[in-house]
């Protein structure tokens, strides 16, 4: 069983910048795929950013390409959200998850969350 637990979720003015942390324990292996996805109040929940583990190959939404950064660190088998330019559009409870490394659509657990809210 893999575990997430997400951190550092927070209020933040607009334009501002907010780093995310994930920490996966448990049963894991480098050919995964680590992602970031998001939910704002009365939406579903939509894709934001995911990392191919052991190749460290990133995929970003249209909605956050030169704003948003995801990362990793094997050491500490953590994985990264760096949001920068925050708009208030960026609201939103947002959930580490780990999946498939093939299947893009295949995410198999799944953090609590973290909330981020951003001001105007």
């Amino acid at each position: 069983q893999v575990q997430l637990l997400e951190s550092g979720g927070g209020l933040v003015q607009a334009g501002g910048s907010l780093g995310l942390s994930c920490v996966a324990s448990g049963r894991t292996f480098s050919t995964y795929r680590m992602g970031w996805f998001r939910q704002a109040p009365g939406k579903e929940r939509e894709f934001v950013a995911s990392i191919l583990w052991n190749a460290g190959i990133a995929f970003l939404a249209d909605s956050v390409k030169g704003r948003f950064a995801i990362s990793k660190d094997n050491a500490k088998n953590t994985v990264y959200l760096q949001m920068n330019s925050l708009k208030p559009e960026d609201t939103a409870v947002y959930y580490c998850a780990q999946g498939s490394y093939e299947n893009r659509y295949q995410y198999d657990y799944w953090g609590q969350g973290t909330q981020v809210t951003v001001s105007s």
